[in-house]
């Protein structure tokens, strides 16, 4: 499938900021199983590229600097993108993270004991065969945190989403990484994008996890559409969790108060 794809972000303040520096995790990978990047680009708008490099993940990553006395940041991107629908395996990667590094918890990814019970509760399928058990820990997560918007943000762990019993794809992602790392399973987070069957402008990105299989290498799951991903996404950054795979990670100094607008169109 070939998906055309255009992302805007800005963010827009009551007076000039005194300084403030982004970091932008917004180019589709290329050079892995069922992708290739055909064209992309980012342009800026109130700020100044200041280096481009790739982590340690192989993630595309750009710095950018807001303009002196600017108030407001505008980042545009826009590409086309081709697709194969690999049923969700990506296979081994060629990151240059260990895997013993993805299974190391993080902050947002500590299990506590509601996701040790959903772990405890996939674990016998997981010894009988482990696909069949991470599809298993996948729909018990969807069942115990049902989608909700607006009841979580970005910075709120798995244990928090799964105590209160609701969240969004980035809290089905945590969750799912958390409770896979508990049973000793390579697992990590994925931002991209989503070709949406019901319409074309969409509020915000995608994410879903990875978990490290033998045998398949990585396979993604993504909770939230009870789905391994197939050729309608667009997959962009990995991370441990989701603030290492983020569109968008910044710091600003002041006490200007911000608004954050996000225009993202996926078409086929």
């Amino acid at each position: 499938m070939r998906l055309k794809i255009s992302h805007t972000t800005t963010y827009a303040y009551d007076r000039p900021v005194d300084y403030a520096l982004l970091q932008l995790r917004l180019t589709p990978r290329g050079g892995v199983a069922g992708q290739n990047v055909i064209s992309w680009s980012t342009r800026y708008e109130g700020a100044t590229l200041q280096v481009a490099y790739e982590d340690h993940f192989r993630n595309a990553v750009e710095m950018v600097q807001m303009d002196e006395g600017s108030q407001s940041v505008s980042i545009h991107c826009s590409g086309e993108i081709e697709t194969e629908d690999r049923t969700g395996v990506v296979g081994p990667g060629c990151g240059l993270a260990p895997l013993w590094l993805y299974r190391q918890p993080t902050k947002a990814t500590t299990p506590g004991p509601v996701i040790r019970k959903l772990a405890a509760g996939a674990k016998d399928t997981l010894a009988e065969n482990a696909l069949s058990g991470v599809h298993d820990l996948s729909a018990r997560v969807a069942e115990a945190v049902p989608y909700a918007k607006g009841t979580t943000h970005v910075a709120t762990s798995a244990e928090e989403a799964a105590s209160a019993g609701q969240g969004v794809c980035q809290d089905h992602a945590q969750i799912l990484i958390s409770a896979a790392r508990h049973l000793g399973l390579p697992a990590r987070y994925v931002s991209g994008y989503l070709l949406l069957s019901d319409r074309i402008d969409q509020e915000a990105a995608h994410g879903w996890a990875e978990v490290w299989l033998e045998g398949l290498g990585w396979v993604g799951f993504d909770v939230s559409n009870a789905i391994c991903p197939d050729d309608r996404y667009v997959r962009v950054a990995v991370g441990r969790d989701y603030s290492e795979a983020a569109p968008v990670h910044g710091l600003r100094q002041g006490d200007a108060s911000e608004e954050l607008c996000v225009s993202l169109q996926v078409q086929q």
